[in-house]
């Protein structure tokens, strides 16, 4: 974006905030207690140098000092266990946000129309959810916090040093320069230890990943809600393992700064004896340095969060823009009709005309029109680039016509829910998407429901069984992403069994058979026509060996239908699709 970034950018993350607002104010009580019982520190070491080492009885004497001594380990485990409760108590508010957050833009772009992801890369997408998301819980669970920390620290030693002889700085200057620059490197180091990423992100990443590049699938079977819940799962999981690095993390912070004081302590314990042999003077020169020890460390991390609050802004504001798309292709508010559950469906294409938004002016359909009875199969012939696959993503409302409009069952689609929509429609691509999981699950994701002996019946139909059962583990065999342990034509009758599963009333076919060899696909093609007798299907084939028993052959043209018939009556027509079958039978 053009505008200069400002932390006011993180605002867009109040309603990811609001619902913790109980946990935010524990935060910031803890956060005033740790930074008041640090503002406390120095005015109990001047109680101690003042009022402990007056002359007097020794044994009184001793009995003051470790009254003193004890009074400022008090101190310093308050300072601890508030400190460690507010690291544990931000930390998991920045974890939680993040996940949250994460899983919120990854529903949200399931939502997404393919339109959306003709202009978005996936790789951007899945960077804001990772390094972006990354930022935020960077400045939530940790950078904001130290910032007012600090900030209520800084000017609190600096009321302080105004308040007690200022003019005592000059003399403890170069002890400052001493301390602060090991804690400058010291905050440095933490810094980025809480930048680190959590261990288990990438798994989520993978998931967003492949499901991302499988959008169409995933939509047609309208396994939107099932995905963004498998990956809320995965997130979960990130989330635990990162509460429990913040606990640990929490002990250690607790440890840090106990062990710091009592060094501290042990340090002024042999300074007070000095004091009492006489050797040096003591005043308010303790306390002094301690103010400026805390208010010179304090800007130091203002000037480190303050750059991370920017680079969170800018990651923020990509973030919100990306929940801030919508997509054109969106179910009506209120549904006009369900579709039947009638077991064949009717398709009425009327006078289309589309452009893919990337395509402006080149029409991929062109006054279009089609009619497809109730379980008819038609089967869709033509060049590259003829707009056969146009047809599919229109019926599937994966866009919208720019004129004309589709109907299925004289309903017009725009008027249906799109998970009614789609849950009518099966699709069996060119390129069969097989998901990182078993064979039994990828079959089922046709119908999540299905019991095992539905899924077997469907691998067997597809013909898939046989190769199933002779994989190491069976169904159970884990496949591997996008299926690489899978030859193509197995994928492509997983893929198959898959729409068999889910028994639509309309089967979309896009070069189904077009992985497979003779032998597999002359199985293949008994299992289709075996499975189109009970539906209403359209095809899409370059081969046009397959499409031959077609009650209906289309053939298109840059958009436009040419020539429509049986296939002997094409031929006889002498025309585009003579022409195709003589290149392809003559070879």
């Amino acid at each position: 974006m053009g505008s200069k970034l400002s932390p006011q950018s993180l605002s867009g993350l109040r309603p990811f905030l609001r619902p913790y607002r109980a946990r935010i104010a524990l935060a910031l009580l803890f956060l005033v207690l740790a930074a008041t019982a640090t503002l406390m520190f120095p005015l109990a070491l001047r109680s101690l140098i003042d009022g402990g080492l007056m002359p007097q009885d020794k044994g009184a004497q001793v009995m003051g000092l470790r009254e003193h001594f004890g009074g400022l380990f008090a101190v310093a485990a308050a300072l601890g266990v508030f400190s460690a409760l507010r690291f544990y108590l931000v930390s998991w508010l920045g974890e939680r946000v993040t996940a949250n957050l994460r899983n919120a833009v990854y529903a949200h772009v399931l939502q997404q129309s393919p339109e959306f992801f003709e202009t978005t890369q996936t790789g951007e997408v899945l960077s804001r959810l990772s390094a972006d998301t990354t930022l935020v819980q960077t400045v939530v669970g940790s950078s904001l916090s130290m910032g007012l920390r600090n900030a209520v620290m800084g000017i609190g030693a600096l009321g302080m040093l105004v308040w007690h002889n200022p003019w005592v700085m000059l003399q403890v200057l170069g002890v400052l320069v001493l301390v602060v620059i090991p804690a400058v490197w010291f905050g440095r180091r933490v810094r980025r230890l809480s930048r680190a990423s959590q261990d288990r992100l990438a798994d989520s990443s993978a998931i967003a990943a492949e499901v991302l590049n499988a959008i169409p699938v995933v939509q047609s079977y309208t396994a939107e809600a099932r995905e963004a819940a498998r990956f809320d799962a995965s997130t979960d999981s990130a989330f635990q393992t990162a509460v429990r690095r913040a606990r640990a993390r929490s002990v250690l912070v607790a440890f840090i700064i106990i062990a710091s004081s009592a060094a501290l302590l042990w340090g002024l314990y042999q300074g007070t004896q000095a004091v009492a042999r006489g050797d040096i003077t003591a005043g308010h020169l303790g306390q002094t340095v301690l103010y400026i020890i805390i208010l010179a460390s304090a800007f130091a991390v203002l000037g480190e969060v303050y750059g991370d609050l920017l680079r969170a802004a800018g990651a923020t504001e990509r973030l919100m823009e990306l929940l801030a798309s919508r997509s054109p292709i969106v179910s009506p508010s209120h549904p006009r009709v369900a579709l039947s559950s009638t077991a064949r469906a009717a398709i009425n294409f009327e006078a289309i005309t589309f452009h893919y938004p990337s395509r402006p002016l080149q029409a991929a359909l062109s006054d279009f029109t089609l009619t497809v009875q109730r379980g008819e199969t038609v089967a869709l012939v033509g060049s590259s680039g003829a707009g056969k696959s146009t047809v599919f993503q229109l019926l599937l409302r994966f866009y919208d016509p720019t004129t004309g409009r589709v109907l299925l069952d004289e309903l017009p689609i725009r008027e249906l829910a799109l998970h009614d929509l789609r849950a009518h429609i099966g699709i069996v691509p060119q390129d069969a998407v097989i998901f990182s999981s078993s064979a039994l699950e990828n079959i089922r994701y046709g119908n999540p429901q299905a019991s095992n002996a539905e899924v077997h019946a469907a691998a067997q139909a597809a013909f898939a069984h046989e190769f199933i059962t002779a994989l190491p583990e069976g169904y159970d065999t884990f496949l591997g992403e996008r299926g690489v342990r899978l030859s193509g034509g197995q994928r492509q009758r997983i893929a198959i069994a898959r729409a068999i599963l889910k028994n639509p009333p309309l089967l979309l076919l896009d070069e189904a058979t077009s992985a497979l060899d003779a032998e597999s696909e002359r199985m293949v093609q008994a299992a289709l026509e075996f499975a189109m007798r009970d539906r209403t299907t359209l095809v899409i084939a370059h081969r046009l060996a397959t499409v031959q028993k077609a009650d209906r052959i289309v053939v298109l043209d840059q958009g436009h239908i040419v020539e429509q018939g049986t296939h002997d009556a094409l031929i006889q027509m002498n025309g585009t699709y003579a022409r195709l079958a003589a290149l392809q039978f003559t070879a």
